[in-house]
């Protein structure tokens, strides 16, 4: 049976690329980047290129402005406690109910020490409204920290706009945005509609990069205080010696994606609307979360009323398709995704929801499979379902009194 991955907004394979781009680093290029003696200096000059190739990617001029850390929780932590420390006399931080966990509780630590915090909401399609941020805007207001498009629905929040309006309020306002879902997938020029962008948070477990490596823009003259001390390195905004092979990979992987941008995100956008379409069409009482928002080319967020995520994403399993009902760093949780909540999804379809999310290694015979399998486990699980008539195939004329007793 061949694996079918489709969950790539969890994590991604390495491309072979990345692995070939990798390997000197490991075998022979091994050397710490900070010591003195010559051979190191190979090593050094693969961290100073990949620095800069990493900028370029994101039209930035100076490559120094590019912060190199584990992953992007640990860019978004940098810069939310960052900025906190950096400016100790703004106490208020905006941010959306439905941010990553590596924003959002962060944020509830900040409330814990006295900050106060606004969650903007969003609309049953997963919109955001500006006239909400604005109007969250305050003299004290420290920080913004607002996702560039949402790791479960793939709706995408008008970055540009917020950040102008930010800016134009006051700017010493900090704004941040975690791209870990839009880098390497979505033009992003630093210089051009995101120059009022203060910190950029991504990773590069999710564009083919391995684990283990992410990276924090940080423009010139923003207010951000070290978050991981105890050495030099990073211009001493970031102690511990930099992982040369992985952020090599990282920025391989970011060129790789430049190659054919425009032609392959329409290939896989054709992949996730033909699945799309599919389901609804043979899927009663379904629904696609997002679907009124601009979305993501690649994500699939769909919800089957009266049915369990979890029972299909098992059956799923079981024919060797790899998909997620979220963010991958809350999976094992029993709660139903707060992200969907903040969206007002109906009880009834909101444990009952599953994510495909694709790349350019998917296929059109992957998705085949997957319309071809996904109808027939709904059906089975609606069959044992307490909610759902199975000779009119719908849900029971009284499946809404016996919910509430239920919850």
């Amino acid at each position: 049976m061949n694996l079918i991955y489709a969950d790539n907004n969890a994590t991604t394979r390495v491309a072979p690329e990345v692995r070939e781009a990798m390997w000197p680093l490991f075998t022979e290029i091994y050397f710490n980047p900070s010591s003195m003696y010559e051979p190191a200096r190979k090593a050094a000059d693969a961290l100073k290129n990949a620095r800069k190739e990493i900028a370029r990617h994101f039209n930035v001029v100076d490559p120094r402005q590019m912060l190199f850390t584990s992953c992007a929780t640990e860019s978004n932590n940098t810069a939310i406690f960052g900025a906190a420390k950096a400016n100790p006399k703004r106490r208020h931080v905006i941010t959306t109910a439905v941010e990553h966990p590596a924003v959002l509780e962060v944020c509830k630590d900040l409330e814990r020490g006295g900050y106060e915090v606004t969650y903007l909401g969003v609309d049953e399609s997963g919109n955001l409204d500006p006239r909400e941020f604005i109007r969250a805007l305050r003299p004290d207001t420290l920080l913004a920290s607002i996702m560039h498009a949402n790791n479960e629905t793939g709706a995408i929040f008008p970055i540009e706009q917020l950040s102008r309006i930010a800016k134009e309020t006051d700017p010493a306002i900090v704004f941040h945005t975690d791209a870990t879902q839009t880098a390497g997938k979505l033009r992003i020029d630093l210089r051009g509609e995101f120059q009022c962008v203060d910190l950029l948070s991504f990773s590069g477990h999710k564009l083919h990069a391995p684990k283990g490596v992410g990276a924090l823009y940080i423009k010139r003259g923003t207010p951000c205080r070290p978050f991981v001390i105890g050495g030099h390195q990073e211009e001493s905004r970031r102690a511990g010696t930099e992982n040369v092979p992985y952020i090599v990979g990282m920025a391989k992987a970011l060129a790789l994606a430049e190659e054919n941008r425009d032609a392959e995100e329409a290939r896989i956008r054709r992949l996730r609307d033909r699945l799309e379409k599919s389901i609804e069409e043979r899927i009663p009482n379904v629904q696609v979360n997002g679907k009124g928002a601009p979305r993501l080319p690649n994500t699939l967020n769909v919800s089957c009323h009266y049915v369990e995520g979890e029972g299909m994403l098992y059956q799923l399993s079981d024919f060797g398709i790899c998909a997620s009902s979220g963010s991958a760093c809350t999976s094992g949780s029993l709660e139903p995704s707060h992200v969907l909540r903040a969206m007002n999804v109906p009880f009834t379809a909101v444990h009952g929801s599953v994510r495909f999310s694709f790349s350019r290694y998917n296929t059109a015979e992957e998705v085949d499979r997957i319309v071809e399998v996904f109808p027939q486990i709904v059906a089975n699980l609606r069959r044992i379902s307490p909610y759902w008539d199975q000779e009119k195939n719908a849900p029971r004329a009284d499946a809404a009194s016996i919910l509430p007793v239920l919850r």
